[in-house]
């Protein structure tokens, strides 16, 4: 494992009167070929006082406490890691109802034992090379299963939605026996700090390759029901004909492993993976209560009237239940109320005016997260393909970049100090002028300051004396 030159001195230090190995996610991610990000060493045969000493010969160390026996190192701008075996007794229910000592004799094999799955059970000795499998995780990593280490795995809940994370990130499968584990454990959620049921769905909204695993996770353990928005989607039915894929549930993964799929997600940034995510995961939540069969085109099928409407404070009430932060619902809310706009235009496309509304109704959300979302959208129907769907989106985006609109609303140009400027005094009547004034703008009656100083002067003089 490549280990970056500061850190390799410092366990070489370690070395020489105890054991240091690497532990947990840097070993997964090595083994999988990817680059860890960061490294969590495990220090063995040594106590508190000594591993301190050793470290502060390197860099500034911050004592996290001395009851989980945890350690940050910073070596220049990076932070490591270094922990003490550590025993684990119940105590309470929960994620919190633990007492957690720090033990520097205990083995190998029963501090491993005490990790969630086998696959981030697994260490390797740096210096050495050499690779520590107690539990059969390389083998589970080979066929990206997700295996409990031990029977310790039930006394957390919050484990069950690492499960839910990893899945997504990596494509993963959950043991049957794990699955089933993870049933039991049901009503062990209510026990859970909402930001950490977030911190979970943030690594999934951010992280993931194929989020649809993660659903698949959730509902194979009972968790799904956890989440009533998502839960009222599995077994919606869909018009075959247009969405031959499934139920709305299924669509909705399909969607949701079509934008991380798409070329533009690797530059995506975490704050518009989160946007984009939930945005795509609840897009059609409206549905599970606007289903019906109606008739279309003559025909007798499943329709879903006002489902994008009727999905937005369904979006609001499944985010302030994962805890996520408060300003996610302002661009969220809109993405799903506006995720079928691109239907509502005739032949000739969308007018300058309506994109500009569009791009005020979708404030803070933007006409570019938009189009992500529809585009999402339109390929999550497989095999059927959306050409008109397609098209329909390249033609919004392209209208907004025209306009320089795919990134932002318009700002009113018309300003208070412009009335003054015209021989107006400050008063009540500023507020209906400016506002009308700004639907003009809208409407295209004017797009700079000289033209909105011409549209003052027009409607001043229509103003009755009075």
């Amino acid at each position: 494992m490549p280990i970056p030159a500061p850190l390799r001195a410092v366990l070489q230090d370690i070395a020489r009167s105890a054991r240091p190995l690497l532990v947990g996610g840097c070993v997964r991610d090595w083994l999988m070929g990817l680059e860890p990000e960061d490294f969590d060493i495990e220090v063995y045969g040594c106590d508190w006082d000594r591993l301190e000493t050793l470290l502060k010969v390197h860099g500034p160390v911050q004592m996290v406490g001395r009851s989980f026996g945890v350690m940050k190192l910073k070596l220049g701008s990076t932070v490591h890691d270094f922990s003490l075996p550590r025993r684990e007794s119940k105590t309470g229910s929960g994620h919190r109802g633990f007492q957690v000592e720090a033990d520097p004799n205990l083995g190998e094999r029963d501090a491993a034992a005490r990790r969630d799955f086998t696959i981030n059970a697994l260490m390797v000795d740096p210096l050495k090379g050499e690779l520590i499998d107690h539990f059969g995780g390389c083998a589970d990593l080979e066929r990206r299963i997700l295996r409990h280490t031990g029977t310790a795995f039930s006394e957390d809940p919050l484990r069950v939605l690492r499960g839910f994370q990893l899945a997504a990130r990596f494509s993963c499968t959950m043991a049957p026996e794990t699955t089933k584990l993870c049933r039991s454990m049901l009503d062990e959620y209510q026990t859970l700090p909402v930001e950490r049921v977030w911190g979970e769905w943030e690594k999934w909204c951010t992280q993931a390759a194929t989020p649809s695993d993660g659903l698949r996770i959730l509902k194979e353990t009972g968790w799904i029901a956890l989440f009533p928005q998502v839960a009222a989607i599995d077994g919606v039915p869909q018009d075959p004909e247009w969405h031959p894929e499934g139920d709305v549930l299924a669509h909705t993964g399909f969607c949701l492993d079509a934008l991380t799929a798409s070329p533009s997600w690797a530059q995506t940034s975490p704050d518009d993976r989160r946007t984009l995510s939930l945005a795509v995961l609840a897009h059609d939540f409206g549905k599970a209560t606007t289903t019906l069969k109606g008739e279309r085109h003559g025909e007798v099928r499943w329709i879903s009237p006002r489902h994008d409407s009727e999905g937005g404070p369904l979006a609001d009430e499944f985010l302030m239940g994962i805890g996520a932060p408060t300003a996610l619902s302002a661009t969220v809310r809109p993405l799903v109320e506006q995720h079928l706009y691109h239907h509502s235009w005739a032949h000739d496309g969308p007018s300058a005016a309506s994109i500009r509304r569009l791009a005020r109704r979708l404030e803070p959300a933007t006409i570019e997260q938009l189009c992500r979302v529809m585009e999402a959208d339109s390929r999550g129907r497989p095999p059927r393909a959306s050409p008109d769907s397609d098209a329909r989106i390249r033609i919004l985006a392209q209208a907004a970049r025209n306009l320089q609109l795919e990134q932002q609303a318009p700002r009113p140009i018309l300003l208070g100090r412009h009335l003054m400027e015209s021989g107006m005094k400050p008063g009540l009547q500023f507020g209906p002028i400016l506002k009308e004034a700004f639907e003009a703008q809208l409407d295209g009656a004017f797009d700079d300051i000289p033209g909105a100083r011409q549209w003052l002067e027009t409607r001043m003089h229509r103003e009755p004396s009075g």
